[in-house]
């Protein structure tokens, strides 16, 4: 048997986080079933479903992973048990979004979907331009499940005009996952 844990870890860029966390998850026979990983703004997010076996306590985990935090210098690990749950509907449409940068567009955006029962199955932002006129890019995938896509992008090009953004829905191409 084997106890789930969520674990996520973040610190400036620089190879080996990867090879030392997962090192450390193998050393203790641990499993790494799903993972996202990213550079934010120069910092390297870490986000991890991992199966270790039960026999290992969550103590040994986390000092093992507070040894990688200190040698790699990283600003954070974290460890949590997680139970073992479905998977939730998958990704149908991709929302794009992008506009000048200001405060609330993701708050906004996700308020919307959240109103409809639309579950995001993966988000991404950037912001780009220059220093006199940032641009903000936000990707969404998103489960519309039983929902209109028509009216989901009336409703989003509404929110549009509003916050003064460009949106676009489109169906996921399901040969692209």
């Amino acid at each position: 048997m084997s106890d789930l844990y969520a674990l996520s870890a973040i610190g400036r860029d620089r190879p080996g986080i990867v090879a030392a966390i997962t090192a450390e998850l193998l050393d203790l026979q641990g499993n790494v079933e799903d993972s996202q990983m990213a550079i934010l703004r120069g910092h390297f997010a870490v986000m991890l479903i991992v199966a270790v076996p039960d026999e290992v306590p969550r103590s040994e985990l986390e000092a093992r992973l507070d040894r990688v935090r200190t040698e790699l210098e990283l600003e954070a690990v974290a460890v949590s048990p997680v139970q073992q749950v479905g998977g939730g509907p998958p990704a149908s449409h991709v929302l794009s979004v992008y506009g000048g940068d200001h405060p609330g567009i993701v708050a906004s955006v996700s308020s919307l979907l959240a109103e409809r029962g639309i579950s995001i199955t993966g988000l991404e932002t950037r912001l780009g331009g220059g220093a006199e006129r940032p641009v903000y890019v936000m990707l969404m995938e998103i489960a519309l499940g039983d929902g209109d896509a028509a009216d989901l992008e009336s409703a989003l090009e509404s929110l549009g005009r509003e916050e003064g953004l460009e949106v676009s829905l489109r169906q996921l191409d399901a040969g692209a996952l």
